[in-house]
């Protein structure tokens, strides 16, 4: 990533570049050779002598030449950050801020020193290539083997020159601790399938609070999960597990179909058989209560006219009895005369009903 060192001399370009650093060596030397000052000053004292009649003194001279160097070295002060830079501000070597874009100011060298690196450039490496970095514990004690990525960029890029010595290397540390700790509290299964969103969450998040603890000036843009495999040694019979968890989630879906099915037709027939329940118990109820009605009136009756109510119930109950029956009257007290003693009633029936029909 490219540095910038305004304020003269050469700035720290890059890590371990030759042209100076924050870390102990100081800013390189300007560039060019600086001019002449006995040359400068004479100079100075033939123009002034053309400028104010009967010349100069030497002092007023040199007192002169002083006070337009000052404001000349006041003036490199002045120092532009890029909208995709920040500015770090040394003083006799020591960090004391960092600006935003636009333009500020800062004292000049060897006061003040400035560095303007990019912070808009996002960085990535991943973590994983090696066994000791891949194989981690899961929640449940099972070993796995992880490789993601991770995306990061200076947030601030004081704290990233001079708060750690080694930025790049602390990240990675703390990318690795934090997806072990955040697999250590996730069990196998979920790792590999629908918890792997979760896992890259979590990791940033905690990594993003590790490295604000350190001061480093670093933010998370993204964790990515590249690999999630079981170890190679295990592979095959992993896969064999998890096709019997498969058939078995498919035996309890298929069951679970059943009882879907099963449940409702029995819940539906046993409220049918209710209210076929309910429907004969109001039917045997109305029927009761019809023929206590019916009883009730009919004893009325007979309580206020017994002997007709007495014939009429003989009559009613003989004629439901010897409905459909052959009937024969005899009367044993006729005799003589002529007159017979029975009358086949039904046979008299027969011939009347003949006779019509011819």
């Amino acid at each position: 990533m490219p540095w910038n060192n305004n304020g003269g001399g050469g700035g720290w370009q890059a890590p371990g570049g030759n042209s100076g650093g924050p870390w102990g060596r100081g800013p390189g030397g300007g560039g060019g050779q600086p001019p002449d000052l006995e040359e400068l000053i004479r100079r100075l004292q033939e123009r002034g002598r053309e400028i104010v009649p009967g010349g100069l003194g030497n002092g007023r001279v040199i007192a002169l030449i002083a006070v337009v160097l000052v404001a000349i070295w006041f003036a490199t002060g002045f120092y532009q950050v890029q909208s995709n830079e920040q500015g770090v501000e040394l003083v006799f070597g020591k960090w004391v801020e960092t600006t935003e874009e636009g333009l500020n100011y800062n004292w000049p060298v060897p006061i003040g020193q400035v560095f303007t690196p990019t912070v808009d450039q996002v960085e990535q490496f991943e973590v994983g290539a090696t066994a000791s970095q891949s194989l981690m514990l899961t929640g449940d004690e099972n070993i796995i083997d992880v490789e993601f990525v991770v995306k990061w960029q200076i947030a601030d890029a004081g704290m990233f020159l001079f708060n750690v010595e080694d930025p790049e290397a602390v990240t990675l540390a703390a990318s690795e601790s934090a997806m072990r700790q955040v697999i250590g509290q996730t069990a196998l299964a979920t790792a590999l399938a629908e918890g792997r969103s979760e896992v890259e969450q979590k990791t940033r998040a905690l990594m993003q609070q590790m490295l604000d603890d350190y001061g480093a000036g670093v933010r998370i843009r993204e964790v990515q999960l590249q690999n999630v495999d079981p170890p190679s040694a295990v592979i095959d019979a992993f896969r064999d597990v998890q096709a019997a968890r498969a058939d078995q989630e498919r035996s309890v879906n298929e069951a679970q179909a059943y009882q879907n099915q099963i449940v409702p037709v029995a819940r539906g027939d046993a409220q049918r058989l209710l209210q076929e329940a309910e429907a004969y118990k109001e039917q045997v109820i109305n029927d009761a209560e019809g023929d206590a009605a019916r009883f009730l009136s009919v004893y009325n009756e007979y309580i206020q006219a017994k002997d007709v109510t007495e014939r009429r119930l003989y009559l009613e109950t003989m004629e439901e009895v010897l409905n459909g029956m052959n009937k024969m009257i005899i009367d044993t007290n006729v005799g003589g005369d002529g007159i017979v003693p029975y009358l086949p009633l039904d046979q008299l029936q027969r011939g009347t009903t003949t006779g019509s029909g011819q």
